[in-house]
């Protein structure tokens, strides 16, 4: 790559007097411009040496890679005489006189409470499907399978205690993971969560009825009839509680002395959390919980198969924006009170929505000729009719355009049967082909029949109309440049912790594989070690990136957690220089895990192959737990008919 000459054309793309401030971090130039509607888009999506591109809070991000983004960037900012800022500074100026958006600070706010419990609720929901099975008539037979086989009974009876847990106790979750958020004690959280489900009230299930037969048990407090009644299946009265805890917990840390502190702040905070959440905040906010819920059902009921048909089309931009991370919020609330409402009609339409995607992106693999995006595209594909979409949403759908439109299209016809017969899921799960499991055995049917249109739909529109209309991405591309000579090879785990996916990761750049393919941890310890024997070709001042090339040719990323470039090195060590030799196992620095995650930030660990182009497959291999120095990544050289060729 020719640094200068592409700092040139990115200047020339984005426009010297478009420019505002620039900075960068281990793969990005990040940008704030005047107007984004003047940046040549189209040359920037044709540069060789451009990886991607998109906007994000306010800044312009231009996908360079590890290892020639700080170079490009010195270029850049000698070029067009910007003064230089660090990430950080170039947050403030992005949102610098503007308002924050009220909508997203909630769906943010949303997402990190609820988000977390979606394991808990999955499992309870799927374990819900499994007992539907077990004890579902007319699925296997006349008879169900437990009254087939009736010693399952038992196993049938644990199941179902398995899967009512997460639901009857969720305001224990829900009080744990939003006092956390709001910055009280979580697990005084869960106390008052503990308190809203005690088995001495009235299960929040049966209140309605208790209350309109007059046997409503009373306290006497402070001359006024309290009810005693519970909350099981509410979210918001748990939120509001959850709110006023932290609060008050916050303000006593503030004011009371360290010595009567430790022992008197949880005492007053719970004492009075507990008097409000029973006495007037439970019961407002159990009411405007049951208006809430009862109008959701009520537009779902009177909108049919229209409203569906409505959602699903429009799902997907949804997702684009982040609004869907308010989703498990609402589902939640559908689920808890599924004697109520039925189930959660937001799940099948994500899964035809997801399904259409990724019908879509597998049909750009079959008509592109670009060995780079057909490689992009099936991982993407398949991955997106699994539930995962942003692989497909973001690095090839959006990028082209009309597959992202065409599975909008799709998307929104199979969701007319979704709304006709009324499918409706009991769980929380994989919204994709798979979505079937978290359904009542009456669904399945209509599910399916939904799906494979979707599906079908969604590749037939968008290989047709590339077909006829992208010239573009059918076009045979000329390759020229000198080859690359890169051997099999397997790349170790830099830190220990849980191996995931990269489509996992919270970074769309990562997760949709657009600085190439590779594994992810979520790390239990600080240390960082080399993953194979290599030169050292990234290790920035900020410590939180480093880059290797290996012995055997493959180009190495190890990027500690997301955004960490704006904490300027702090709780960062290194022990290695940039251009150093090193061998794997070799400490290359550490990290500080918990303060990292007291400030806010994702510590997840990427490690990506950024020239994967250049091999015939990079896989993550099927592992769970690893431990620095374990094989995570196997990389495979092409065969002499297949070998790509890499442009100078």
């Amino acid at each position: 790559m020719n640094h200068e000459q592409v700092a040139d054309r990115v200047i020339k793309y984005v426009g010297k007097d478009n420019l505002i401030a620039a900075a960068h971090c281990a793969t990005r130039l990040r940008l704030v411009v005047k107007d984004v509607k003047k940046i040549d888009q189209k040359g920037l999506d044709n540069d060789d040496d451009v990886k991607g591109t998109f906007s994000i809070n306010g800044q312009y991000q231009i996908i360079i890679g590890p290892g020639d983004v700080d170079k490009v960037y010195a270029f850049f900012i000698k070029k067009t005489g910007l003064k230089e800022v660090t990430p950080d500074d170039l947050k403030n100026l992005a949102t610098d006189g503007k308002k924050a958006n009220p909508v997203m600070a909630l769906v943010k706010l949303l997402s990190d409470i609820f988000v977390p419990l979606i394991p808990a609720l999955v499992a309870g929901g799927l374990l819900m499907a499994l007992n539907n099975v077990l004890t579902s008539q007319d699925l296997f037979g006349a008879q169900s399978v437990v009254q087939m086989y009736p010693g399952l009974k038992g196993v049938s009876e644990l199941i179902n205690l398995l899967a009512s847990a997460p639901f009857t106790f969720m305001p224990i979750l829900i009080g744990f993971s939003a006092t956390k958020r709001f910055g009280g004690n979580p697990y005084l959280g869960a106390a008052i969560g503990m308190a809203m489900v005690m088995p001495s009230l009235v299960s929040g299930y049966d209140v309605a009825n208790v209350m309109a037969s007059g046997k409503m048990a009373y306290w006497n407090i402070f001359g006024m009839d309290v009810a005693q009644a519970g909350y099981q299946g509410q979210v918001l009265p748990v939120l509001a509680v959850s709110w006023i805890l932290a609060t008050i917990e916050k303000w006593l840390h503030k004011h009371m002395p360290a010595t009567p502190d430790f022992i008197f702040t949880p005492l007053i905070a719970v004492i009075i959390t507990g008097l409000l959440t029973f006495i007037g905040v439970g019961p407002v906010m159990r009411t405007l919980s049951d208006a809430l819920t009862n109008g959701i059902v009520w537009m779902y009921n009177t909108t049919g198969f229209i409203g569906t048909a409505i959602f699903g089309t429009f799902y997907s931009p949804i997702v684009v924006t982040g609004l869907h991370q308010s989703f498990p919020a609402i589902e939640t609330q559908l689920l808890t009170n599924i004697a109520k409402t039925g189930g959660d009609f937001i799940f099948p339409i994500a899964s035809m929505a997801n399904a259409a995607q990724g019908a879509a992106c597998l049909a750009v693999f079959f008509i592109s000729k670009n060995e780079k995006q057909k490689g992009l595209a099936s991982s993407a594909g398949v991955s997106a009719l699994l539930g995962i979409t942003e692989p497909a949403i973001f690095g090839v759908n959006l990028k082209l355009r009309y597959p992202f439109f065409c599975a909008m299209i799709a998307s929104g016809i199979s969701s007319i049967i979704i709304g006709i017969f009324h499918v409706l899921s009991s769980a929380l799960g994989a919204a994709g082909i798979i979505g079937f499991i978290s359904l009542p055995p009456k669904s399945y049917l209509p599910f399916f029949i939904s799906i494979i249109i979707s599906i079908a739909l969604g590749f037939t529109l968008t290989y047709a109309y590339g077909k006829k209309f992208d010239k573009v991405t059918t076009a045979t591309p000329v390759s020229e440049g000198k080859d690359i000579e890169v051997a099999d090879e397997m790349i170790a785990a830099p830190v220990s912790g849980e191996l995931i996916n990269l489509s996992e990761v919270n970074d769309q750049v990562f997760s949709a594989e657009i600085m190439g393919k590779g594994a992810a941890i979520k790390p239990n310890d600080g240390n960082v070690y080399a993953v194979a024997d290599g030169i050292l070709t990234v290790a920035y001042e900020t410590k939180h990136a480093y880059g290797i090339q290996t012995d055997d040719g493959a180009e190495i990323l190890i990027h500690l957690g997301i955004d960490t470039v704006d904490l300027k090195g702090q709780y960062f060590t290194s022990n290695v220089t940039q251009g150093q030799h090193v061998n794997k196992g070799d400490l290359l620095g550490t990290f500080d895990l918990q303060k990292i995650q007291a400030a806010g930030y994702d510590t997840t660990v990427m490690v990506v192959v950024t020239n994967s182009a250049t091999y015939s497959d990079v896989d993550r291999l099927n592992k769970s737990d690893v431990t620095s120095g374990d094989d995570i990544v196997a990389l495979t050289k092409p065969t002499l008919e297949t070998t790509p060729v890499a442009t100078a």
